[in-house]
């Protein structure tokens, strides 16, 4: 167990410092990302939906993506009482770059378990969830 937990700490340790290089924390560009997916802005509800985070959390979130210039309120166009989050085109750039450095991350670390067997990894991990 205790290896398991090792790993997992030792790839989310290296999440964040690769993010950390583009000025984006994991939240924060697992937001960006989602926003490039939908390639429209997102009411927040549904973007809290795609995150699997509550509301207030996503508020917050998007408070700071906003602060950092990343995305912009908008009104939805439907529904008045409701506001999208829009990306900015320096959203665009540093998800982008951290969609590169993510690749790199994902590359290294399939390097690094490339002499395993694959499915067998994926059947015992899958069993943990």
């Amino acid at each position: 167990m205790s290896l398991f937990l090792r790993a997992a700490h030792a790839i989310e340790r290296r999440l964040d410092e690769a993010l950390d290089a583009v000025g984006l924390s994991v939240p924060k560009y697992s937001a960006l990302t989602k926003l490039v997916q939908a390639g429209e802005p997102l009411a927040l509800s549904e973007l809290a939906a795609r995150l699997t985070c509550v509301r207030s959390n996503i508020t917050q979130l998007v408070d700071r993506l906003e602060a950092d210039g990343l995305v912009r309120r908008v009104e939805d166009p439907r529904d008045r009482r409701s506001v999208r989050a829009a990306l900015t085109p320096l959203g665009e750039e540093r998800q982008a770059a951290g969609a590169e450095l993510m690749e790199g991350l994902h590359e290294e670390v399939a390097a690094k378990l490339s002499g395993i067997d694959r499915e067998a990894l994926l059947r015992a991990l899958s069993l943990l969830q």
